[in-house]
């Protein structure tokens, strides 16, 4: 578990995190470096799930070797009703989540989890970020390795986000 402990806040005990992959996590299809090792890193000490439309069918090898559940979204049904319904499926606790994602399909998961009191974190990470991300995001972040860093360094966040 990753304890964050923001002045003014309720402190925060986070057992996942949950991440788009496409342009939050990788640039292009590739992840961008040293987010490997953060995510190898982060694996010691919360449960990792990376739920995403592969937009460039690269998740699953770009991924490789990593302790986390990769989830596929189907085609067929709306992309940002089937991310929040992960949580229930998995019977996630959205008040102990980091979240990460850069598109309006990642709005109502980053909802979920901030109306919850985790963590949202929006991600630039080169392809832009989406209004409806950013609004229902706690904070925006340039870059997936900053991102995920703030969650390693965990006095980052105090700045940014005390009361």
């Amino acid at each position: 578990m990753i304890y964050l402990n923001i002045p003014g806040r309720e402190p925060l005990q986070i057992r996942w995190i949950i991440s788009d992959y496409t342009g939050t996590l990788a640039f292009a299809g590739s992840l961008r470096l040293g987010v490997k090792d953060r995510l190898h890193q982060l694996a010691a000490a919360v449960q990792l799930h990376v739920i995403t439309s592969d937009t460039f069918g690269t998740a699953r090898r770009e991924l490789a070797g990593l302790q986390l559940s990769l989830h596929l979204l189907d085609l067929g049904s709306s992309h940002d009703i089937q991310k929040v319904r992960y949580l229930t499926d998995n019977e996630i606790d959205p008040g102990q989540v980091a979240a990460f994602g850069n598109g309006s399909n990642d709005r109502l998961l980053l909802k979920a989890v901030k109306d919850a009191g985790g963590l949202a974190v929006a991600v630039d990470n080169g392809e832009g970020c989406a209004l409806d991300a950013l609004l229902n995001s706690n904070i925006l972040v340039n870059g997936s390795e900053n991102a995920l860093d703030l969650l390693l360094e965990s006095d980052r966040c105090k700045a940014t986000l005390r009361l």
